[in-house]
């Protein structure tokens, strides 16, 4: 038999402490799921389709999980990961689904293995182990319970309690699943995210063609400089009439500058017309972080900077398989030098939000609390990504609170493509933040009466302040 989640899990041993935690936890472990940064696909809330068979559904999408058996030697196409020339990969849901649990071991002690016990135990009321006796019978429960209309992708948004989740879609997108939702007449709030980073980011693939589709779409000139920022603004307006309340940047470094007008022209030129230099297109990058800021004091939208991925670190795994395939790295990341001159021009603004995240933990205490800590404009996004488990959330708080305190972070965000895995994410954070509470409440820092009130605001209320929901 599955143990049943524990209810003192990932409190603290000892008794006082874990009995508040346990109080603090009571109060909040119900509250509504506010989902203000994730990657669900919106074609699922607007079909309202049944998801397919349980492979397709919880491990193909999810690099959580192929990543940790690509490195134990099982090839992504026997995963059923797509190949970007077609070449055949494996497509029998169950096959997949066999081979996963016959490496389920591997996941012991890691975030994935809370996430995915908890769906198969709360989602699918499956009682015992996954392994490779099991998986067939694991497979049959979910794939009967998948037909059914209870388990379609609106029906399990309104059961997870979900308020509202945002999903991510690029600038060139042109919102139709958003707005099939937004005409179906369903009640559930789904809203959009801007992620320009296409017709951003010089590096990608296609960036020239992009800026012309770009001009196409908003019918401004973007063999210009003007045109260009022209452009973003009216396809941030569009997306906003969608419910988007922020903007999404997922650049290589947090290096930002403040050129010029003519200057930033020239540089436009140049990268528009193909630069090879490697600086100048770093340098634009950096310029349209402090641009995108700018148009965020005019219209509203949160800015979210994403930095410090080494994304597609294999070359051979990138060609054959394409992005968002397992193999990004965490870099080194620096925010103070980066950083200074957006907020030279724009930090001090108070109607201005930017949530800083990182994949670089030792930059929390030495840079990012202290920044968040007196800039006005700055949040701190929760430990994200490669940090997003039990021992990163308790690490994010232990070296944000003392400089940043709680009011100048944002809640937690579930950041994720794996839909059934979210109400786990949220119990994950809500747990960790009350066993923490109830630290500082038995140290004698905080008062009890405080640690209630801020466990709601941390589960809840920080997020859709902070996004503007």
């Amino acid at each position: 038999m599955i143990a049943p989640t524990d209810p003192d899990l990932l409190f603290p041993p000892e008794a006082s402490s874990r009995a508040l935690a346990r109080a603090l936890y009571a109060g909040v472990k119900d509250l509504p799921i506010v989902s203000p940064h994730g990657h669900t696909d919106p074609r699922w809330y607007a079909l309202d389709e049944p998801f397919p068979d349980p492979a397709q559904l919880l491990i193909v999408p999810d690099h959580y999980i192929f990543r940790m058996l690509f490195s134990q030697g099982v090839r992504l196409e026997e995963l059923g990961v797509p190949t970007l020339d077609g070449l055949p990969v494996e497509t029998d849901g169950r096959a997949i689904w066999r081979r996963f649990a016959e490496h389920y071991y591997l996941f012991r002690g890691t975030p994935t293995r809370l996430w995915l016990d908890h769906v198969l135990e709360h989602l699918f009321g499956i009682d015992e182990p996954l392994n490779a006796a099991t998986a067939d019978r694991h497979y049959d429960a979910i794939a009967a319970l998948l037909e059914r209309d209870d388990y379609r992708p609106r029906a399990l948004f309104e059961r997870f309690n979900i308020e509202v989740i945002a999903t991510t879609e690029g600038a060139l997108d042109d919102l139709e699943w958003h707005r099939m939702i937004r005409d179906s007449g369903w009640k559930g709030r789904v809203v959009t995210a801007y992620r320009p980073d296409a017709v951003v980011d010089p590096d990608l693939e296609g960036f020239s063609d992009n800026l012309d589709r770009l001009g196409e779409i908003t019918g401004c000139d973007t063999g210009t400089w003007a045109g260009y920022l022209d452009a973003h603004r009216k396809r941030r307006a569009y997306f906003k009439e969608f419910g988007a309340t922020s903007s999404d940047h997922g650049h290589p470094t947090a290096e930002t500058a403040n050129l010029s007008d003519a200057a930033a022209q020239e540089l436009f030129n140049r990268v528009r017309g193909g630069s090879q230099d490697e600086r100048e297109r770093r340098l634009f990058r950096a310029q349209m972080l402090t641009e995108m800021a700018k148009m965020s004091l005019d219209d509203g939208l949160v800015l979210q900077i994403h930095p410090g991925s080494w994304r597609n670190h294999s070359p051979a795994v990138f060609q054959k398989f394409g992005r968002d395939r397992g193999f990004d790295i965490p870099t080194r990341t620096d925010y103070v030098t980066a950083l200074k001159p957006l907020l030279d021009c724009v930090g001090l603004e108070r109607d201005l939000t930017i949530i800083l995240f990182t994949l670089d933990e030792t930059s929390y205490a030495r840079e990012l609390a202290p920044l968040a800590g007196v800039y006005p404009a700055l949040r701190l996004g929760p430990a994200w990504w490669f940090h997003d488990s039990p021992e990163g959330m308790r690490r994010f708080r232990e070296m944000t609170t003392e400089t940043a305190g709680f009011y100048n972070t944002v809640g937690f965000n579930d950041d994720t493509r794996a839909f059934p895995s979210i109400p786990a994410r949220h119990d994950v954070a809500r747990r960790v933040d009350c066993a923490f509470l109830a630290r500082l409440v038995a140290e004698h820092r905080l008062r009890e009466d405080e640690a209630h009130e801020l466990a709601g605001e941390l589960a809840y209320t920080l997020a859709k302040k902070a996004y503007r929901l």
